[in-house]
């Protein structure tokens, strides 16, 4: 079997997949919804106990994980990408942290302003990025010492979000929700404009697709096939920084998608771009869309925060990484 037929049904599946757990999900709940209770929502009678939890809850929750996870994988993806760095992930160089600050900040100032939210974290976390990426081309760093410039930086941007929730009583309470991650308060109207704005990157993203391939082979060679690198590199990392700002305005900081879904994509699709992308944007959506359905479930009613269930997937597959990239 070629290699490009073998990966398409490899994207087939994730999709089939993707589509089964988006499915599963909806059903899934500590409140029973059955097949009967969707017929009655989709003919459009009275709205039921039932029918009111679908449309309200379970519907926009699972929604958002699938926009989450394929937002944060498809930035993870860019970043590695144009970083050269298998140790890039939004999470891990502060590129979510970025987000999330200008997120609050915009929150304290503007309380009401929702649909403006996946702006400001857009802005926070393009700064961010174009800030580690100035740290890494000023200082000539290896690997490592990117990913620790990135991690000073994420450090110095969530103190300075717990500064602004400490000064700010009414939002305190509301401050370890956002920074461990989660989608059980979803806003519908930030939802649906971080749900345009993600599937625009992918879009784009497919539409570019042949330039980051060219990108993949290191910036040297970029240049010498006759890629205006400058501009490309900056495009790529806008969408990257849109991507994850997107997803933190309404899922905030969730922890290690960026960074441990393109690992996977790359090793069962390979190093072609699209079909990485492809892969990492897929699985993201299923990752974030199982994980969702575990923490909801596993000690139903009471649920876990889905970022404590990324982390603690997350932080081992880190470490392993690391340890493989080492000397690199």
């Amino acid at each position: 079997m070629g290699k490009n037929k073998k990966n398409r049904y490899i994207i087939i599946g994730l999709f089939v997949l993707v589509s089964i757990s988006v499915i599963i999900s909806l059903f899934c709940g500590a409140a029973s919804v059955t097949i009967t209770d969707i017929i009655k929502l989709l003919k459009g009678g009275e709205l039921t106990k039932a029918g009111r939890i679908m449309l309200y809850v379970r519907l926009p929750r699972v929604a958002g994980a699938v926009i989450a996870g394929m937002g944060l994988a498809a930035s993870g993806a860019i970043i590695q990408i144009i970083l050269n760095n298998p140790l890039a992930g939004p999470n891990i160089i502060g590129v979510n942290a970025g987000a999330g600050f200008f997120v609050v900040l915009c929150g304290v100032m503007f309380p009401t302003a929702y649909s403006v939210l996946p702006f400001a974290a857009f802005i926070g976390a393009f700064l961010t990025v174009m800030l580690v990426y100035y740290i890494g081309k000023k200082t000539g760093a290896s690997k490592i010492t990117l990913v620790l410039s990135g991690v000073a930086i994420n450090s110095f941007l969530n103190g300075a979000t717990d500064a602004i929730y400490t000064l700010n009583e009414e939002s305190l309470l509301a401050s370890n929700a956002f920074k461990i991650g989660g989608l059980s308060a979803i806003n519908i109207n930030v939802l649906k404009t971080a749900g345009i704005v993600v599937f625009l990157v992918v879009f784009l993203l497919m539409f570019f697709y042949n330039e980051l391939e060219v990108f993949s082979l290191g910036e040297e060679t970029a240049h010498t096939l006759g890629l205006p690198v400058g501009y490309y590199r900056f495009f790529f990392l806008l969408l990257a920084a849109i991507a994850a700002g997107a997803s933190v305005s309404f899922s905030g900081l969730l922890g290690f998608i960026g960074l441990l879904v393109p690992h996977i994509a790359r090793r069962i699709a390979g190093e072609e771009v699209r079909d990485y992308l492809l892969a990492s944007i897929l699985l993201g959506a299923l990752i974030l869309t199982i994980c969702d359905t575990i923490s909801r479930t596993l000690f139903a009613p009471y649920e876990i925060p889905v970022g404590i269930i990324l982390s603690l997937l997350g932080a081992p597959f880190f470490l392993w990484i690391l340890f493989r990239s080492r000397g690199k």
